[in-house]
């Protein structure tokens, strides 16, 4: 039997927003973690206040690429510097259609002089590998899929193991007998554990310190119980896969923009190239903001404040696009502020709504009305709120700007998108994005 392709879908539902629009779509969390370990509320104060392990080890989709046109197909269709890109580093990647949307972005790791690893959900995988194949570079590919797509189960090849807060300089110079060597932000250093070998990645989350740690599976279990061990003295909470999710809202980073892939004719290919059943066609659309045309759900790379990983240096594909896009009013991203006591009364009922967690499309308006859409929401409990990583016109883009949240499910094809569904409104406060000071100003500054 064939397996059914993007395409197909598409074909069957009768275009992307209907294959795609799901109304109460339940948001995505890791796998394989426990949902919450110490509470949701505990585990967020502790990379705030303390010191926390996440474990990436299960949702993490990997393709190693490799071969002497490696760097050529990865620069060719992404709009990275790689004359600036040293063994070692980490970039985040950032693949564009013809037209300058994102296809979706991923954690680029140059492992070598040929050799590199990308990392997330699979769609940037997806198009790097169609486009060597298509193209005939001379590249090969290994990958290991994530736990939700990988046949018949089984552990990954690499565990990644997150140390995160403002003690964890402490717990990981007691785990390894001293600091660690310097390294710069999304830079990383080789290193040991009792003989154990790994690489540490400099990478924060919401504003904090800390580091992430790679290495192969096989060393996971005691690499993972050396550091229950000695950040116990500490404190140490591990993180569920609740709390995982929200730290974006924070950090500034949306975790789930739609790949700009759907209509495009050029792309029809591509589309039959893809399986139905993979991210492409299962990630799920909901909320307030209702379109018929997916393109008004596609995002610039600028929009999500990836201009400054833009390097004009080189040809790739859609350069040109990008460089129309550079002057042109795109949306700004912001963050809102929820309203506590709207919060509690909308979702609530009255009362604390508990965790809240929505990848939904909400529409944000002002008194003119409809002036952008939530990309995220998510209760941060340091903060007493929801905070909702937003596009938002920028002219309703300063701080302490005053908007509202229409808090709803829009049912989809057949409702007229405009209508007045009597949805709640809440009320919300524009802010900076990413939304931690510390963040904004000093999480990036000796990359």
């Amino acid at each position: 039997m064939t397996t059914p392709s993007l395409q197909d879908g598409i074909d069957r539902a009768g275009s992307p927003m209907k294959l795609l629009w799901r109304p109460n779509a339940e948001p995505w969390l890791p796998e394989v973690v426990d949902r919450e370990y110490a509470g949701w509320r505990q585990e967020q104060t502790a990379w705030h206040r303390g010191v926390a392990l996440l474990n990436l080890s299960h949702h993490m989709y990997d393709m190693w690429i490799e071969g002497p046109d490696a760097t050529r197909v990865l620069a060719d269709h992404g709009a990275n510097n790689f004359e600036k890109f040293a063994i070692g580093q980490a970039k985040q990647y950032v693949p564009v259609t013809r037209h300058g949307h994102l296809v979706t972005d991923g954690i680029l790791a140059r492992e070598g002089e040929n050799r590199y690893l990308l990392s997330g959900i699979p769609a940037a995988q997806h198009w790097v590998r169609y486009h060597a194949e298509k193209g005939g570079y001379d590249v090969g590919f290994a990958t290991d899929p994530s736990c939700a797509f990988r046949p018949g189960g089984g552990d990954p090849k690499l565990f990644r193991y997150q140390i995160q807060g403002p003690l964890a300089a402490e717990l990981v110079e007691r785990a390894f007998g001293g600091p660690l060597p310097e390294t710069k932000f999304f830079h990383s250093s080789p290193v040991t554990l009792d003989g154990r070998p790994m690489r540490a990645l400099r990478h924060g989350m919401a504003g904090q310190a800390g580091f992430e740690f790679i290495g192969d599976w096989e060393h996971s279990a005691y690499v993972h119980e050396t550091f229950l061990k000695v950040g116990e003295p500490l404190g140490l909470i591990r993180v569920g896969a609740m709390a995982y999710a929200t730290p974006s809202v924070e950090s500034g980073w949306i975790p789930s923009p739609v790949p700009g892939i759907y209509t495009d004719p050029d792309l029809l290919e591509y589309r039959r190239y893809l399986p139905l059943f993979g991210i492409e066609g299962k990630r799920p659309l909901n909320g307030s903001h209702y379109s018929e045309d997916i393109e008004d759900y596609y995002v610039s790379p600028y929009e999500l404040g990836y201009g400054k990983m833009i390097s004009f240096n080189h040809d790739f594909l859609g350069r040109d696009a990008l460089l129309k896009a550079k002057d042109e009013p795109l949306r700004t991203k912001v963050t809102l502020v929820l309203d506590p006591d709207d919060v509690r009364s909308v979702i609530g009922g009255g009362e604390d709504p508990g965790f809240v967690l929505t990848y939904a499309r909400h529409r944000v308006e002002s008194a003119a009305g409809p002036v952008g859409m939530t990309m995220q929401s998510a209760s941060i409990d340091p903060v007493g709120t929801v905070l909702a990583q937003t596009l938002i016109d920028p002219e309703y883009a300063a701080p302490g700007t005053e908007v509202a949240v229409v808090w709803g499910e829009h049912p989809g094809s057949g409702t007229d998108p405009g209508a007045d569904l009597g949805f709640p409104r809440i009320r919300a406060t524009v802010q900076p994005s990413p939304f931690n000071a510390h963040a904004r100003t000093l999480y990036r500054h000796n990359r």
